[in-house]
């Protein structure tokens, strides 16, 4: 078992996962999945506050980064790297968005977007990814959502840079599987988050809550909690041979045949 006073001892490459947003509503659920799996977790968050009280009730470790930032990212996997160990698992879950008719979207709202949901996840693997080809080791899982596979209305530039995800994803897995590194793409639904409530708030919250409630064949929100296990899963040794897929956690809303 690994610890957060330095590298691991018997020098397992696998132990090491490494959760971007990691103190938000999934990543959170993410990252104690992932301990309770016997993995050692660098929760990476905005906030090295937040990241840290996550970490606290896991025995992992808390860092600060921001996926728009170059240098935030390079430092924060250093600081995971000198701590815990190189990250061969790496698991980005940060993002963002507001719902916007697409002519009300500017320029700044969609530099934003897909700086954090697209840009963030490349800037992200572009650090980790040489440690897992040294390692000839690797799980990536990127967290999409059902609007980049589907679109969804009011989501058009987040819609995009989702679907973004999947491509980039796909490609990262043809191009790093002669290295025993696996990448994967999670699909949430409309799941009940911090995120997602404030992206809602206003007199019409509720009827929009309803709306994508009654959309899922489950009849039901999601929880960061029924989106954890497929990542957990995916992150796995047993998902060893599977690479390059797009697995939707979502009650059912999209499916594919």
């Amino acid at each position: 078992m690994t610890g957060v006073d330095g590298p691991t001892a018997d020098g397992d490459a696998r132990r090491v996962a490494f959760v971007t947003g990691g103190a938000g509503g999934i990543g959170t659920a993410v990252c104690r999945q992932l301990a309770a799996a016997g993995r050692t977790v660098a929760v990476a968050d905005l906030s090295r506050e937040a990241a840290e009280k996550v970490a606290a009730d896991i025995d992992g470790i808390g860092v600060p980064l921001d996926v728009t930032d170059p240098d935030s990212v390079a430092a924060a996997v250093a600081e995971t790297t000198e701590r815990l160990g190189a990250p061969t698992i790496v698991i980005n879950v940060a993002g963002w968005d507001e719902l916007k008719p697409f002519l009300e979207t500017d320029e700044d709202f969609t530099h934003k977007v897909l700086e954090i949901n697209l840009n963030g996840p490349i800037r992200v693997l572009r650090a980790t990814l040489p440690a897992m080809v040294e390692a000839r080791y690797g799980r990536v899982v990127n967290i999409a959502s059902d609007a980049g596979r589907v679109g969804s209305s009011m989501e058009s530039v987040y819609s995009g840079a989702k679907s973004g995800v999947i491509g980039f994803t796909k490609t990262i897995a043809r191009e790093f599987a002669k290295y025993g590194i696996a990448a994967n793409t999670v699909c949430p639904g409309p799941t009940d988050t911090p995120l997602l409530r404030q992206i809602t708030a206003g007199e019409r919250s509720g009827s929009i809550i309803a709306a994508m409630t009654k959309a899922v064949p489950m009849r039901r929100m999601g929880t960061p909690d029924d989106v954890a296990p497929a990542v957990v899963f995916l992150a796995s040794d047993a998902a060893g041979y599977i690479t390059g897929q797009t697995l939707s956690a979502s009650g059912g809303l999209t499916m594919s045949g």
